[in-house]
């Protein structure tokens, strides 16, 4: 337990920086699992960006879980993890399960559909919810009707591409028209698992706290 403890430590020094200490959000992580990934799957770099995602959740969840998904040209709602079941948790929870579709083509307009059924209709609540995105490139441009329509909710976008391929679609996020607010943000990782814990969470939460000013000006959130 000693790299999480350490984890959340980088996490707390970063919320204190960023004036986000006492916020409460609802964590979510989505993890591409297309073909491309498959690698970084069985190299454990996608096990590490969950336990580097749960140290965030544990600051800011109010029951420090953390809501998992996964998605290639189909997608799956995981169980979330929590700090008790994160040892081999991708192999165990999604590389062991047979009935989560792995390694096909991307499709992120149907998980994001997902995303806001839960948090918008199954789920409503007057905490944010914070969904970190890892994909490896080639983003779909259909993201952007579920950006557009979620940006009057308590939802914020943060994209992290990773490795050398093509973030055309993720890198115009910061110009996409026809937002109530900027309720979205990318940022581009060579290499995830070369990333110090406070570089992530810098980049992490970097423009989380000014999308909370914003949503509070507008009424999005109380």
């Amino acid at each position: 337990m000693a790299t999480i403890e350490l984890q959340k430590k980088a996490v707390q020094i970063v919320l204190e920086k960023k004036k986000l200490t006492g916020v409460k959000a609802r964590v979510a992580l989505i993890l591409d699992i297309s073909g491309s990934m498959k690698k970084l799957y069985r190299d454990g770099v996608v096990q590490q960006a969950v336990e580097r995602i749960l140290a965030v959740a544990s600051q800011l969840d109010d029951d420090g879980a953390l809501d998992v998904w996964v998605y290639d040209n189909e997608f799956s709602r995981l169980t979330p993890v929590t700090e008790m079941g994160f040892p081999n948790y991708v192999e165990k929870a999604i590389l062991s399960d047979n009935s989560i579709h792995k390694f096909g083509r991307n499709d992120e307009p149907l998980v994001m559909k997902d995303i806001l059924t839960k948090y918008l209709i199954e789920e409503p609540s007057d905490d944010p919810a914070f969904i970190v995105f890892i994909n490896d490139g080639g983003c779909k441009p259909g993201i952007k009707k579920f950006i557009v329509k979620s940006s009057s909710q308590p939802i914020f976008w943060q994209f992290v591409g990773i490795g050398d391929s093509n973030f055309d679609v993720l890198r115009r996020l910061d110009t996409m028209e026809g937002r109530v607010v900027d309720n979205a943000n990318f940022f581009h990782l060579n290499n995830l698992e070369e990333v110090s814990d406070e570089t992530l969470y810098e980049q992490l939460l970097n423009e989380f706290p000014d999308w909370l000013v914003e949503a509070k000006k507008v009424g999005i959130l109380k």
